[in-house]
């Protein structure tokens, strides 16, 4: 079952969440998302536990548990949302439409 963890101090590593998730069951993967250009933490991340029954186990028990200070927000991973491609700005109008 994978699990969306949020409100993570920026100085949590995935290490602290592997040792923290583990005490409620296998821990079979973890990821702290981080900025491509700082490297830094965004605050938040992912961990894969062994089944559902440990999950739920995980999520009850640590559901605003304090880690580095910081109140965890612990619940089931959704899909991620397919929306529209992003814009990176720059003119709205067609090629067609630009005065000449």
């Amino acid at each position: 079952m994978k699990l969306f963890v949020g409100n993570l101090s920026f100085a949590t590593v995935e290490d602290d969440l592997r040792d923290l998730f583990s005490q409620y069951g296998t821990v079979t993967d973890v990821f702290v998302a981080t900025d491509r250009v700082s490297g830094r933490s965004r605050g938040f991340g992912f961990v894969t536990m062994g089944n559902e029954a440990e999950g739920q186990a995980a999520i009850s028990a640590l559901e605003g548990h304090s880690l580095d200070n910081r109140n965890l927000t612990v619940n089931e991973a959704r899909p991620k949302e397919e929306g529209r491609p992003r814009s990176f700005g720059g003119n709205k109008r067609p090629f067609s439409d630009r005065r000449r």
